[in-house]
């Protein structure tokens, strides 16, 4: 892991292989590791550069001014210059395709492509969205993941399918024991992020200003993102495509690795000529 330092705090990110920049976003609640098995092919032929969000896996708290995502793209703009990386293209998923959007907003002449994976760029629907914030109050209240919640946060990243496999994933059993484990002021900081990415405002109304491709992907069990949303995502912005994930749950990339990756290589692959 490499550090980059942003007003004050300091930023971990990974950055393997060679070529053309691939610059990937992870979900809520996790980290860089995530892509661990897109990046094993990926970085073969291209660099790939994987920040672990603010308050999650090894960076520190967000900086103090720090308010939206579209300020977090705005972090990750700073990384590609502190890197001399001049283009690049983004893969989000959740949280990562909403800064993703943001950023290809942002700097549209440095973005060569978007991938949207189980992701959403309007707004949170109110339902969900007063779910998640009495779930995070909780959480930055507790500063912990109270044993009771653990089931109910299960169920929102991965399918039935993969919770009632027997023997259990390593994915589900690393994402239980961590829920399970951290706690003090690194969740009530990652509660704080949390209210910042369910809290984000609306680009359904800018993303017409898009010109570059654009694949749009989701797990066909995806709860929090249902395939409704990226349907909505495909009418809003022109010229992009979609791919349903067979299976999968929110974590689509770690539940469906191999289609995930070939389906990556494919969008990439005639960029990259």
């Amino acid at each position: 892991m490499k550090s980059f330092t942003v007003n004050g705090k300091t930023m971990r990110y990974q950055d393997i292989g060679t070529g053309e920049v691939l610059l990937f976003g992870h979900s809520y609640l996790w980290h860089s590791q995530m892509w661990q098995p897109q990046i094993a092919a990926l970085s073969q032929n291209y660099r790939c550069i994987v920040p672990d969000l603010w308050s999650h896996g090894q960076s520190d708290a967000a900086p103090d001014d720090m308010h939206s995502l579209k300020d977090y793209a705005g972090h990750m703009l700073a990384l590609m210059d502190h890197l001399a990386i001049e283009s690049f293209s983004i893969i989000g998923l959740s949280v990562g395709g909403m800064w993703g959007t943001e950023l290809a907003l942002i700097a549209p002449e440095r973005v060569n492509a978007l991938v949207l994976m189980d992701t959403f760029i309007g707004l949170e629907p109110e339902v969900m969205h007063a779910k998640y914030f009495a779930m995070l109050d909780t959480a930055i209240a507790t500063q912990s993941f109270p044993e009771p919640m653990v089931p109910q946060v299960l169920a929102m990243f991965f399918s039935a399918g993969a919770l009632q496999q027997t023997p259990e994933p390593d994915f589900v059993t690393a994402f239980r024991t961590f829920l399970l484990e951290i706690s003090g002021p690194q969740v009530a900081e990652m509660g704080r992020i949390g209210k910042i990415v369910f809290d984000r405002r609306d680009l359904m109304d800018e993303v017409d200003a898009l010109n570059l491709p654009v694949l749009i992907m989701v797990g066909e069990r995806d709860q929090p993102r249902p395939v409704l949303e990226s349907h909505l995502m495909l009418d809003a912005i022109a010229g992009s495509r979609l791919v349903v994930i067979p299976q999968a749950g929110h974590i689509s990339n770690l539940e469906q690795p191999e289609f995930v990756t070939q389906a990556l290589q494919d969008f990439f692959e005639p960029l990259a000529r």
